[in-house]
């Protein structure tokens, strides 16, 4: 990782310069950094990372209505056409001409935002109050994504949910789960402090710590904590080596995990039918095989099975499951009309106002670790791909300020 100096254009038709405050450390920006890789996506090219960021608009260009130099700015990173049918419909997250920031997909490609200053279309720059922090409103980039995944789940008041995976997608989906009106979410993670903090900081009403060592009597296995990229965060998955269990171990695993997770809701709400065993939905913050094993063994008949973690691309699943209970499976790609509703919840919290019987946890808190200038943006990235520093101390929320 190597620091650049380069110079400016002055901000086009329909841009606005950003100074940049902070950049929060995604997993994807971890891929990159480590392999030079996130998935299929092979950078071709010298590729500045960082899509989580906010700052305050220093420059303005032509064609440009309703911004001032200094107005505080949380940046939407993703640049569709704007033109097909898909973005017409309000799908732009789907659209084929998608450029998005620290992205290799498009060539050549749109760098990141780790830098001091980046023209940005104005129309992607959500303007912000002065009472929600620059760390906060960097924030909004994956908070959008459990929106996204909430939207796509739909719950009705009183469901269930279970969230796999407590990075920070999963603590913000299963936030936005409760948000929705779920009496009970559940977040699993292979991580204690993670689970703690998810349970005292309220994103979920139950945690489940995923045993590092199964042991079973036909085999034995080890569930390994896996940073992976994708729509998320670094966040601890659950992976059993192939070499390790055969397809129909992993099954028994996965039920296993599955039953032990629902447990804990039961004993909680024991008015629950046992004929409808399971949750209403699963949203599947990790990406890995056993975890949508587990996920499709832990939902209920007629229930939701959400994909948000982007992780292993081709798996092994028991499709019967789903087939037998009618179980729709869902895929989010990112996020799509967010931003203005994760300001909304952002100013809700500040403010102190409750909705439901329940506000959005702070986020401010979620940033566990600081570093100051991009000259120490190497030692970000390192902390980033890790659950804990040197001292023990929890590493959720990596982030890169001016």
């Amino acid at each position: 990782m190597t620091t650049e100096r380069r110079t400016i254009e002055e901000p086009g038709s329909g841009e606005v310069q950003v100074a940049i405050k902070t950049t929060g450390i995604c997993g994807s920006d971890v891929s990159y950094y480590k392999k030079f890789a996130n998935g299929d996506l092979c950078a071709c090219m010298p590729l500045s990372l960082g899509h989580e960021s906010s700052g305050t608009v220093v420059a303005i260009g032509p064609q440009v209505s309703g911004f001032s130099i200094g107005d505080r700015v949380a940046l939407e990173v993703g640049i569709p056409c704007g033109q097909c049918v898909i973005c017409r419909k309000g799908r732009y997250n789907l659209c084929k001409r998608m450029r998005f920031r620290s992205s290799a997909k498009s060539v050549p490609h749109f760098q990141g935002t780790l830098q001091d200053r980046i023209n940005h279309p104005a129309a992607w720059c959500h303007k912000l109050p002065d009472y929600i922090s620059f760390d906060a409103a960097a924030l909004l980039e994956p908070l959008s994504v459990g929106i996204h995944a909430v939207n796509r789940a739909s719950p009705t008041p009183g469901s269930t949910a279970l969230v796999i995976g407590a990075g920070t997608v999963g603590l913000l989906t299963a936030a936005m789960a409760r948000q929705a009106g779920c009496s009970a979410v559940t977040i699993a993670d292979v991580d204690q402090g993670r689970v703690n903090y998810a349970i005292e900081k309220g994103f979920a009403t139950h945690g489940y710590v995923v045993p590092r060592t199964l042991h079973s009597s036909s085999s034995s296995s080890s569930l390994c904590s896996l940073s992976t990229s994708g729509t998320s965060t670094p966040f601890d998955g659950i992976m059993t080596p192939a070499s390790t269990l055969s397809f129909q171990g992993q099954v028994e695993t996965a039920k296993m995990l599955a039953g032990e997770m629902l447990a804990l809701t039961k004993s909680s709400m024991p008015l629950l039918d046992d004929e409808d065993d399971g949750v209403d939905m699963t949203f599947e913050c990790t990406g890995k095989e056993i975890c949508m094993q587990t996920s499709l063994y832990a939902t209920k008949p007629g229930g939701k099975v959400i994909m948000v973690g982007m992780g292993t691309p081709v798996q092994t699943l028991p499709l019967s499951v789903a087939h037998l209970r009618e179980i729709d499976i869902l895929g989010i790609f990112r996020y799509a009309n967010t931003y203005r509703t994760g300001i909304q919840l952002l100013c809700a919290q500040k403010l102190g106002v409750i909705g439901a019987g329940f506000t959005l946890p702070n986020l401010d808190d979620m940033v566990t670790h600081r570093f100051k200038g991009l000259d120490n943006a190497k030692g970000a990235f390192e902390l980033a791909s890790r659950t804990s520093d040197d001292d023990g101390n929890l590493v959720l929320k990596v982030v890169i300020e001016a």
